[in-house]
């Protein structure tokens, strides 16, 4: 293949990106569906504070991908539409008014966590030389799930009351 060939692909390649691939202003306020106004809504103080460290597997030990999340929000029977990972975890928490509901979401989270723990396990044994690796993403992920105890723990519940003046 000569280089005249590359150039030409490489040219067709950036037209199809550019026309096809990038949301623009001007294609923003075509498609209003691309930004949910529900996604600047506000959410619980630990909804931030969670993402950081549930979402990056660097601390938490485990990858949530969209589909996991999806799967934890339908078994809570909560219905999420397929975004960026962050929007999806506080557009499943941006709600929360009871503890019940943080235990079934982190009960769940906590099923695909021990899930990645297993297959963990099992990698370890089948290759010795990385098992302290996969020991170390096991006593992150575990360290993550002793984090949902202390939400759990630390959350007040939201009642409604009859006076929405009174504290």
């Amino acid at each position: 293949m000569n280089q005249h060939d590359l150039s030409d692909l490489r040219a067709e390649f950036d037209k199809f990106v550019k026309d096809s691939c990038s949301l623009d202003a001007e294609d923003l306020k075509k498609d209003p569906d691309t930004i949910d106004k529900e996604d600047e809504e506000p959410v619980p103080q630990f909804v931030d504070a969670l993402t950081a460290k549930l979402l990056a597997p660097a601390v938490s030990g485990v990858y949530l991908s969209r589909l996991d999340i999806k799967r934890i929000a339908e078994a809570i029977d909560e219905s999420l539409p397929i975004k960026e990972r962050i929007k999806m975890i506080r557009s499943l928490f941006r709600h929360t008014n009871s503890k019940k509901y943080l235990q079934d979401a982190f009960e769940e989270i906590n099923k695909h966590i021990n899930g990645r723990i297993l297959i963990y396990q099992e990698l370890g044994e089948a290759f010795k030389k990385s098992k302290p690796i996969f020991d170390e993403h096991i006593h992150k992920a575990k360290k993550t799930m002793k984090m949902f105890n202390q939400i759990i723990e630390d959350f007040e519940e939201i009642e409604p009351s009859s006076d929405p003046l009174f504290i």
